[in-house]
Parts: structure tokens; C-alpha cells; sequence
């Protein structure tokens, strides 16, 4: 069935959670124990992008169904700079020797595709002197799109001494920062020139930090699991064949049929965005086509703070579960809602893909 004959309350939702290390590379533990994790905090799916440069090998030998739990594996690949989350590709791509540009077209000659990881982070100034993983080369092409919030990379920009350490561990879920301003200014802008999927993620190592004798682990699997996940929306059931579940989760990341949530603060499973023409068709997010007047709906599991944004300007705030919105331009229509905690107020909570009206 063509996307934009879909009923808008047909799509089916699963969860998971992407950009996870194993052992492979710098993460510390082996994919089945990740997958155990994953499984005991209610995921659907999780994909692991273990660093090209650390790994030997793309080990799709661990990739199938944990216990009902799909695991699939990409890659980050990158060094210094240039980190890129490369999904549904067969081979390894090592990256050590590649521009960029060079990296995002062997992706692509594998039948995969992928997104910039982190690309304006600022680095945990207390340990790590502020070393950032960035893009600097914004003028590359053929990527499907750009991680717009990961949980270690936003937690960690705001660790400057022991005492902030202390502080944001103890209430790492409740000052979570939202996306940056520059990462969604970014993303907006893209979207305005082609269709670009955003995507979030954990980052997840489960390392041990250590510290003058002092031996924890601030953010263990169990936790990073549950923080940034994205959901996708699928046509149909997720098929119990591995080979078509795969097909189907890589092709709603692919398309940005998805949201990204802030699970640690509340589930977001049931948030519906969708927009209905004065003729009669639909779309959900991630899905575009030529502008007619219409209505946009959006609906969430509890109360929250609504806005929607057209072309990275904010349009309307409303306060509440459930709104529509008439539409009389054409735009690139998205979503965030914050999520009300009583002494820590506001906070960031879900970020849809964009409606596309050209």
C-alpha cells in the first residue's frame, strides 16, 4: 500500500534504541548481554554501531532475534572527526584512510545509508578537555540524514568539575538538554532543501570511569537503554522472519517514518502526528508531497507543552494532550513537546520527523 493511502491510525509502533558500543570496539559488554539489557527495559529493537577503527570485523553474525528482541549491527565510522552511523551495510568498512565524502559513498555502494553522529558536540570539559567528535566538512552529499540528540555527547558537555559529575548523576534524566540549537537549525535547514531524516541515540559504552582511585559507572546499559530511543512507525506487524524485520526497521529509519523520545522521562508510545488533506489523503512523519490545505493532528500520552515548527520557526504552543492545527502554506512541519516535572519544569521529552507539504 503507497505511503500516502495509509490510514493515519493503521501504523504499528516499536521501540529501540541505536548507536550502542560492545566489546567489539570501546563498549564493555559482549551484544548478548547488551541484548539482555535491552530486553529487560521493554525495547523492540537495538542496533550497535561499534567504531570501525577499533573493530576487526562487522560480526553480522550476532545480528538476529535475542529472546524476541531484534539486534542488528552497523558501524561508526570515523576518527578525529567525521563520525558517521552507517546502517544495512555487508561489509567492513574500516574508514582509517577515507575522506568523508568517501566514506558516505561506500556506505552507499553497499545498499546502505546513514546519518552524522553528533556533529556539533562540545566534549565533557571536566576529563576529556572538552574533545569533541565533530563534522567540519558540511559539504558532503548522499547521507539520509543527521542525528539530532545523543544522550552522552548532551550529558556530558555539562560535566566541568567533580561537583558537576555529582550533581548531573544524581538528576541525569531530569537537566537532560534538549538538541542544541545549532544541531536543529541545521537539521531544519536541510529539511528545506530535501527530505532528511533525524534519528537520536544513547551512545551507550557502559565504561567504568576512573578517577584518582575513585571507580564508577556513571552510565551503565540499563539506563542509557531507556534514555534517547527512537520509534518507528511500520504498515504492518514486524514479521517473526529476520530478514524481512530487518528490512522493515532499516526502512523506517531510512524513510524518518520515526520519533525520538526522552524515554527515562516518560513512555511515549501512542504519540500520533498526522496530517489529513481536504481531499481526503494523509501523511505521518517522514513522508512528503505537494502542498494542499489540510489539517495537522497531533496527539501524546499525557499532558505536555506542544509546539509545532514550520521551516525552524516556531508556529503555535499549545498546552495539553491532544490539538490540530489548520494549515494554509505550504512548509516542513515538525514537532517537540516538553514534558512538565514538578520542581525541574520543562523539560524536553519528544522530537518528530518532519511533514513534508512542498
Amino acid at each position: 500500500m503507497p505511503p500516502n493511502d495509509h490510514p493515519y491510525d493503521a501504523y504499528f509502533e516499536y521501540v529501540g534504541n541505536l548507536h550502542i558500543h560492545s566489546r567489539y570496539s570501546d563498549g564493555a559488554a559482549a551484544v548478548h548481554e547488551i541484548a539482555r539489557s535491552a530486553k529487560q527495559v521493554g525495547l523492540d529493537f537495538i542496533i550497535l554501531n561499534d567504531h570501525s577503527y577499533m573493530a576487526e570485523y562487522l560480526h553480522l553474525q550476532d545480528e538476529g532475534f535475542y529472546d524476541g528482541l531484534v539486534v542488528l549491527l552497523g558501524l561508526e565510522i570515523g576518527g578525529r572527526y567525521h563520525h558517521y552511523l552507517a546502517y544495512d551495510i555487508k561489509e567492513m568498512i574500516s574508514g582509517r584512510s577515507l575522506g568523508p565524502q568517501e566514506v558516505i559513498d561506500r556506505v552507499n555502494a553497499q545498499g546502505g545509508f546513514g546519518f552524522f553522529a553528533h556533529p556539533f558536540e562540545k566534549g565533557m570539559p571536566f576529563s576529556e578537555k572538552s574533545l569533541a567528535y565533530t563534522w567540519n566538512d558540511l559539504s558532503v552529499k548522499g547521507y539520509t540524514g543527521v542525528c539530532i540528540w545523543n544522550f552522552s555527547s548532551r550529558w556530558k558537555e555539562r560535566i566541568k568539575t567533580v561537583f558537576h559529575g555529582l550533581f548531573f548523576l544524581l538528576f541525569k534524566s531530569q537537566f537532560l538538554k534538549p538538541p542544541s540549537r545549532k544541531t536543529l537549525s541545521f537539521w531544519d535547514k536541510l529539511c528545506q532543501q530535501k527530505k532528511t531524516a533525524g534519528i537520536g541515540g544513547s551512545d551507550a559504552h557502559g565504561s567504568l570511569f576512573k578517577w584518582h582511585g575513585i571507580r564508577l559507572k556513571p552510565l551503565s546499559y540499563e539506563y542509557l537503554l531507556n534514555s534517547i530511543n527512537v520509534h518507528i512507525l511500520l504498515y504492518k506487524p514486524l514479521s517473526e522472519d529476520f530478514a524481512e524485520a530487518k528490512a522493515a526497521i532499516y526502512e523506517a529509519l531510512r524513510q524518518g517514518r520515526a520519533f525520538i523520545v526522552h524515554e527515562n522521562l516518560a513512555s511515549a508510545r501512542g504519540f500520533k502526528y498526522y496530517y489529513v488533506s481536504d481531499e481526503g489523503w494523509n501523511l505521518t512523519m517522514g513522508e512528503e508531497r505537494p502542498f494542499q490545505t489540510g489539517t495537522l493532528f497531533i496527539k501524546i500520552p499525557k499532558e505536555g507543552e506542544i509546539r509545532l515548527i514550520r521551516d525552524g520557526t516556531v508556529e503555535r504552543r499549545w498546552r495539553g494532550n491532544q490539538v490540530s492545527f489548520r494549515v494554509k502554506q505550504k512548509g516542513v512541519y515538525r514537532v517537540e513537546v516538553y514534558c512538565h516535572l514538578s520542581v525541574f519544569g520543562w523539560r524536553p521529552w519528544i522530537f518528530s520527523n518532519p511533514i513534508y507539504l512542498r
